[in-house]
């Protein structure tokens, strides 16, 4: 489970996000990562237990360095308010359907699809939602996915028009024309300092499988 006092640190580090007083108080980030790595170990092997391709992962696979690139950005603040991991067949660099896990007092949730595709890759997805739209529709509708992500998929940087190949008729349209493939469930500070937490964030990601093995069929 997550400690109180890793909430404790982000909230703090949002309130000082600082060169001085990360490293004055260091000692509570290594606490706050060292707590936050037990978490995600423990994520891996119960995602591993219904998702092969997870298991022999490694914890520095998984998590997202603390630092913020600011090189391109008008925000110049160092860090990042939130711990994260990514599990990915292959890791976190890898450019492939996986699921997701976001730590951040008041705003935590796991998460799950296909961020940002390559070009040629969201062409075969379309073409496989196209081509199994019935199956697609099937994942969507179970209950269990619909019990955990109750705002179905997240198809952030939709197109306006149908993409090139594809008709204003077609019954898949809504999906053919997003750029992106995610759903995500929000849970509580509470639901996170809970012993049982890694049981109930495993379950979500549990509900998305049949999603992310759909999509990673697609780019295979």
């Amino acid at each position: 489970m997550i400690n109180k006092n890793t909430l404790q640190y982000l909230k703090d580090l949002k309130k000082n996000n600082n060169k001085g007083w990360f490293e004055e108080h260091r000692h509570l980030y290594e606490a706050a990562r060292n707590n936050f790595a037990s978490f995600v170990e423990a994520l891996i092997t119960n995602i591993g237990s219904f998702d092969a391709a997870i298991a022999s992962l490694q914890v520095k696979e998984c998590v997202f360095r603390i630092n913020r690139d600011v090189r391109f950005s008008k925000d110049k603040t160092p860090y990042k308010v939130n711990m994260a991991a990514s599990f990915n067949a292959g890791g976190k660099k890898a450019s492939v359907a996986g699921y997701y896990f976001h730590l951040e007092p008041g705003r935590s949730f796991a998460g799950g699809g296909f961020y940002t595709p390559q070009p040629e890759q969201l062409v075969k997805i379309r073409q496989e939602i196209d081509y199994n739209f019935s199956d697609w529709t099937s994942i969507l509708n179970k209950n269990t996915f619909q019990q955990h992500f109750k705002n179905g998929i997240e198809g952030f940087r939709s197109l306006v028009r149908p993409p090139k190949g594809y008709e204003d008729s077609n019954p898949a349209l809504e999906y053919l024309k997003m750029k992106g493939f995610i759903v995500t469930e929000a849970f509580s500070d509470a639901d996170l300092m809970n012993e049982n937490a890694v049981v109930k964030v495993g379950a979500s990601f549990k509900a998305m499988k049949p999603f992310i093995d759909f999509l990673n069929t697609a780019i295979e």
